[in-house]
């Protein structure tokens, strides 16, 4: 009888034993410690997703889907809806102002250099494969650097880069009809309209005013586009309420021109909601 009773309480102490362990593994494996100030609004904020989004969990083409299809990139089209000229100048300014202010993003998902909560990426390139355009004649520059589209318009006239190429057309991920293939593939469009006011935002891509984005190329912050990217990233708008104790950030438009503590925060969390998908 002595025997058995050890038995069973050798079996007991290594159930318990395996049980800690395990829930030990997965707090560590999760790495949520957000400040504690922010704990209550950022829940509000899940719950509120949870109960809003009617897709949350199905929808597969989040800002993350797409840099994680690409292994640690983001291919982008520029849509110019515009008649304005473009020089060479001003296309590599473009270029470099979008490569800057999505990385700002990206640097959200970092705590010393490491990403966070198993985000494997330090750093997310950003490419722009083509633009998109009305008239050839309104692109001043000759060397074969991006795909150029000229005429290819869209229900609305408005120019835009080969459906064929396009994720938000091929979300499977099949580009054997791009003429360039997979790596000439755009992920989102930057769609520059001339005279719109305001943003949007979404899985497509984001669009801002013509005027506006080349007029903020010098500036820290294109908080518009900001905004906008952090609708592609799942981030809602906040038009009819406000999370406890938050008054002033970058996805309650209007009240903050940079990315707040609580918007990358609202990023991580979003993440670890979607991050086993990918078997993180």
């Amino acid at each position: 009888m002595r025997t058995r009773i050890a038995r069973l309480l050798a079996i007991l102490t290594a159930v318990l034993a395996a049980a800690f362990t395990t829930t030990g593994e997965a707090r560590a494996a999760d790495n949520w410690n957000p400040p504690s100030n922010l704990a209550q609004p950022l829940n509000e904020v899940w719950n509120h997703v949870e109960s809003t989004y009617p897709n949350l969990y199905g929808f597969r083409n989040y800002g993350w889907d797409q840099v994680m299809a690409n292994r640690g990139s983001i291919n982008y089209c520029v849509r110019w809806e515009s008649d304005a000229p473009v020089s060479t100048a001003l296309r590599d300014q473009i270029h470099a102002a979008l490569k800057k202010q999505w990385g700002k993003w990206m640097t959200a998902m970092l705590d010393n250099g490491t990403g966070t909560n198993s985000w494997p990426y330090t750093s997310v390139p950003v490419n722009i494969v083509g633009w998109a355009v009305k008239d050839r004649a309104t692109l001043q520059w000759t060397d074969n650097s991006v795909d150029i589209y000229a005429g290819n318009l869209d229900s609305g006239g408005a120019p835009q880069c080969a459906p064929d190429c396009g994720r938000f057309f091929h979300q499977d991920g099949n580009y054997s009809r791009c003429p360039g293939g997979v790596t000439r593939h755009y992920d989102q469009s930057l769609w520059l309209t001339k005279g719109f006011q305001g943003g949007a935002g979404g899985d497509w891509g984001q669009r801002v005013g013509q005027e506006y984005f080349t007029g903020a190329l010098a500036q820290e912050n294109i908080h518009i586009y900001l905004h906008e990217v952090g609708h592609t990233f799942g981030l809602d708008d906040f038009y009819d309420w406000t999370p406890t104790g938050q008054c002033c950030f970058l996805m309650k438009a209007g009240s903050a021109t940079q990315i707040t503590d609580f918007d990358k925060w609202m990023l991580r969390d979003f993440w670890r909601h979607l991050k086993s998908r990918y078997g993180l």
